[in-house]
């Protein structure tokens, strides 16, 4: 046989064996495919390897737009929890949407001129391939950093200690922070260094039955330093989109605080090495108790006596599809709103009214 033709059949078996690596995370296979389709359009680098099962699994970060020094950004991120899949879909959705608007549409090519787009698309792949909460550690990652919570979170939930067979284990106690969290807090650090106007949206699912868009703070009760402008972005949103009222913006610690948030880490970071600038870290919780009173047959399986899988992710196809288009919106409004936050962010002669209307809308029984 002659050499190409070995060469052929070597690569193709490499890439069938590459393909099947991947058979528990179509997501990834998705991903690559979407990276592979875009070429100088998307700036992939995959930031670190996490081993697991045998398999070596990349934690990716992709970059889009402006490449400028101070650029405003958006970062999107998904897959903290790996049982959630619909975050990681509803990211590579939008993804897809981008690069397929690349091809014709001149007014997106002209919008990532001036905003730069980075996503962090699977944060947890080992948590994903197990289809389970935790990373391959037993850790809940969004209880994996070192901040305290000022009062005593709700048991279990609010993340503990005990054992990494229980949900929301946080890791032992003085540990570094795993593998997957420590790669995103210093990628999102350097990304964020300097930059003036900044917005993250971190997806996930589970809680409640409506959706929710929180911002910090998760380990206190007390108001969010920053919470004149998450009232000037609620505003600007709800002004321009009346009818999509199906999301609930407010603190997070309206429904529950916890210790070891990612993005309360992150924020404080931010403010203390970029004292003039903006940042708003956002998160959306897709209300997933909704899709299982719809249908509760869906957490039944013949082979399983509860499928938990269910509980986090639309099950239904056209409830699956619904979702995919149902934050779209959303999505374009933050890259847009970024892009301008300088046209609507609180002045100072406003800050002291906004804020006050923000502890009237949000924290009346915080003291």
């Amino acid at each position: 046989m002659p050499c190409y033709c070995l060469q052929v059949v070597y690569t193709e078996r490499m890439n069938d064996r590459l393909y099947h690596s991947r058979r528990h995370l179509p997501e990834l296979i998705e991903l690559e495919q979407l990276i592979s389709l875009a070429g100088d359009a998307v700036r992939s680098k995959v930031l670190g390897s996490i081993a697991h099962k045998g398999q070596s699994l990349p934690f990716y970060r992709l970059e889009l737009g402006c490449q400028k020094p101070i650029c405003p950004t958006l970062v999107l991120v998904g897959g903290v929890h790996g049982i959630e899949r619909i975050g990681s879909q509803v990211i590579i959705a939008f993804l897809r949407t981008i690069i397929q608007r690349l091809k014709w549409d001149a007014s997106i090519h002209e919008q990532l001129q001036n905003v730069r787009l980075i996503i962090y698309p699977i944060v947890n792949p080992a948590g994903m391939w197990d289809n389970q909460r935790s990373n391959g550690h037993g850790v809940d990652l969004m209880r994996n950093a070192p901040v305290e919570a000022e009062h005593s979170p709700a048991f279990l939930v609010g993340g503990h200690r005990i054992s990494k067979h229980l949900p929301w284990y946080r890791g032992k106690k003085d540990s570094p922070m795993e593998e997957e969290s420590q790669l995103l807090v210093d990628d999102i650090a350097l990304s964020l260094r300097g930059q003036q106007h900044c917005i993250s949206l971190d997806c996930h699912s589970g809680f409640g039955s409506r959706d929710r868009i929180w911002f910090p703070y998760a380990k206190s009760r007390q108001p969010w330093p920053n919470v004149a402008n998450a009232l000037a972005l609620t505003k600007l949103f709800e002004s321009t989109y009346p009818s999509h009222d199906f999301y609930l913006f407010e603190p997070q610690s309206n429904s529950y605080t916890t210790h070891g948030d990612l993005w309360d880490y992150i924020y404080d970071a931010y403010n203390v090495s970029n004292a003039n600038g903006l940042y708003l870290p956002l998160t959306l919780e897709m209300g997933s108790w909704l899709w299982l009173k719809k249908n509760p047959l869906q957490f039944f399986k013949p082979s399983t006596l509860f499928n938990l899988n269910s509980l986090f992710n639309p099950i239904l196809p056209h409830r699956h599809a619904r979702i995919m288009r149902r934050h779209l919106t959303f999505l374009e409004f933050l890259l847009s709103s970024v892009r301008s936050m300088s046209s609507w962010q609180c002045t100072d002669v406003e800050f002291n009214s906004l804020y006050h209307a923000a502890l009237d809308r949000w924290y009346q029984n915080h003291g």
